[in-house]
């Protein structure tokens, strides 16, 4: 995917001044890695020759954002001739600034193009984003690139599919999801298979293939107590089995039934299995037939090439809330390797249990949900720090769950009158920006 940029100043400024600034900033949008389009500077010519250029010139490649970058006045016109092709797709607004020569301000007047085209944009339905420069300080680069980010992602996430072993674990309200709207607003569709398929493809696992990743677990693992070996060979087959599923049908993120399925019916926690499907396969997990959780890891996942690992929440504190996961988390979030173990909860037997430590520092929370077919997304940042604490009702003694308190940068009070559900996604470092351009984008109301 590229990004087309083009260069504006008015046909009686200074056109060395022009071209200079508009390559200036075209060489900051190439450091940022995006390939780009490009075409000469853009006048108001009488005769609507820049104009044409630039056209023919753009139109040569597939553009999925368009930068119109002003480096000085211009009638809105000539931008509007321009920009209006791309009507359909994310446009940046960005206005460069002038110099500071001798204590003098000398400039091209870039703002009073800009501020004569961005309600003119909005009006006519462009989704765009304004940002301009100051005097003095750095571009706004990062504006750009988180933009221009969200673009790529909302039209990389188009075709994904969530593949479901299963429907509505535990008879869970908040996983339930409009099949139609997602499709419709996200190009994203949502597939079921039955357990019996799963059973069906593990007796056929080729059994040379079983040895290598069991091989491969002993020595990347660290088994705080040894764990059966028919119980990983089997969870080895039905991943194999998963895989297979996962891969003859083009699925990008995987959930289960697990509680009322896998535990209940087959006598196997699945937590290994989402283990191996996310670390070794590289698809998004999660548990419970937790569409909208899913969604949310592909969208995070295009977004800051992070796996989108969920957690979910054990305690609300004064400034801050306990969040952990009784099962699994990918070995990308972990810190110092993974540690596995066997444990029992309740009356659920046995099986493999993550208990590897998490990464903690800076945080991003999001979940997106739906009421019909109307989305929103609730968004959260914090710090996280490593926390002491148990679980009622494992053996004792009770694993250390991957965990950790995160301290939000908001009252807690707030964050749980727009708290969606018990799984939300996190990606480190403050990703709110990305995640809010993408909701733009796509019609998503931030909460």
């Amino acid at each position: 995917m590229k990004v087309g940029f083009v260069g504006f100043g008015e046909i009686n400024s200074p056109p060395e001044l022009i071209k200079a600034k508009c390559l200036t900033a075209r060489v900051e949008i190439e450091s940022l890695g995006f390939p780009l389009v490009t075409t000469a500077v853009v006048t108001d010519d009488a005769e609507g020759k820049d104009v044409a250029r630039a056209i023919a010139d753009l139109g040569k490649e597939r553009i999925e954002v368009l930068i119109v970058c002003l480096a000085g006045w211009i009638p809105s016109h000539a931008v509007i001739a321009i920009a209006h092709e791309y009507a359909h797709k994310p446009i940046v607004l960005w206005g460069l600034a002038g110099d500071l020569e001798n204590g003098r301000i000398v400039t091209a007047a870039a703002q009073a193009g800009t501020t004569a085209l961005r309600k003119v944009f909005a009006d006519l339905g462009y989704k765009f984003r304004y940002v301009y420069n100051i005097i003095g300080q750095p571009s706004p680069l990062h504006k750009i690139a988180s933009f221009v980010s969200a673009a790529f992602a909302q039209r990389s996430i188009v075709g994904s599919r969530v593949g479901m072993m299963g429907f509505r674990d535990m008879k869970l309200y908040n996983t339930l999801y409009e099949g139609l709207s997602l499709k419709k607003d996200f190009g994203i569709d949502v597939e079921f298979f039955e357990m019996l398929e799963l059973l069906q493809e593990a007796e056929q696992v080729d059994e040379t293939a079983i040895e290598p990743l069991l091989n491969k677990i002993r020595s990347e693992w660290h088994f705080v107590q040894p764990v059966d070996e028919g119980f990983l060979e089997k969870g080895i087959r039905y991943y194999l089995a998963l895989l297979k599923i996962a891969r003859d049908n083009g699925y990008d993120a995987l959930s289960l039934k697990d509680v009322d399925g896998m535990k209940k019916l087959l006598h196997f926690p699945p937590a290994f299995l989402f283990m191996l499907l996310s670390d070794e396969a590289g698809l998004c997990t999660i548990p419970e037939n937790d569409v909208m959780g899913a969604v949310t890891q592909l969208i995070v996942k295009q977004l800051t090439g992070q796996c989108g690992a969920y957690f979910e929440f054990y305690e609300f504190f004064e400034n801050g809330v306990l969040m952990g996961v009784p099962d699994y988390v990918p070995a990308e979030v972990v810190k110092g390797g993974v540690k596995v173990t066997r444990a029992a909860f309740g009356g659920i037997s046995g099986g493999l249990l993550n208990i590897s430590e998490v990464k903690t520092g800076r945080m991003t929370l999001a979940r997106l949900s739906n009421t019909g077919s109307r989305y929103t997304m609730h968004i959260v940042t914090g710090t996280a720090s490593p926390v002491k604490w148990e679980e009622a009702g494992w053996e004792q003694p009770a694993p250390q769950l991957p965990s950790f308190e995160l301290t939000l940068d908001q009252p807690v009070d707030d964050f749980s009158e727009k708290v969606s559900g018990q799984h939300y996604i996190v990606a480190y470092g403050d990703q709110s920006g990305l995640l809010k351009d993408f909701c733009y984008l796509k019609n998503i109301n931030v909460i």
